[in-house]
């Protein structure tokens, strides 16, 4: 397995090979997140899922808007099955990636979960008023981190019911 880097576009992907519960279909899933660290990690961690799945990593809120709607150089990227999303974020942090999502009705659709170092009430209260799926402060340990992001996924692909692409 190899991380692909797309330095110019700021994009990762990491292709999955293992089990899908949803019938050999990979799973997309966009990780928005300008920490190459916590990127890797959580990559890493959903790697050893029992998923299948395709990951894209897109490090600021204005090229993960441009990705969702297709525009540009990403006319062809997959409408991702769940978004991984930072607060801060460059040119564009996540609050405002949050609003824009859940503004269009192509892309409001797809669940949100926000992964942030926040844990400030006021960060937790405006992602949920602007119809986050759920909010996850990143534990600073590293067995916990990887347990959180094993969580989220066991969460989103094994036990809720997705709906359709719009």
């Amino acid at each position: 397995m190899t991380m692909t880097r797309f330095p110019s576009a700021g994009i990762f992907e990491a292709p999955m090979h293992m089990a899908n519960p949803n019938g050999g279909i990979p799973i997309e899933i966009l990780l928005v997140e300008d920490s190459p660290d916590d990127a890797c990690l959580t990559v890493d961690a959903l790697q050893e899922g029992r998923v299948r799945n395709n990951i894209t990593v897109i490090e600021d809120g204005v090229s993960a808007l441009a990705f969702l709607r297709r525009e540009g150089r990403y006319a062809g990227s997959p409408r991702p099955d769940l978004i991984l999303l930072d607060l801060n974020l460059p040119r564009k942090n996540g609050r405002e990636v949050l609003a824009e999502i859940k503004q269009d009705p192509s892309l409001r659709r797809i669940p949100v979960v926000i992964m942030t170092s926040s844990d400030d009430e006021k960060d937790v209260l405006a992602a949920y008023n602007l119809h986050v799926n759920c909010y996850v402060t990143k534990p600073v340990d590293l067995d916990q981190f990887i347990g959180v992001v094993k969580s989220i996924e066991h969460f989103w692909f094994n036990i809720v019911k997705l709906p359709p692409a719009a």
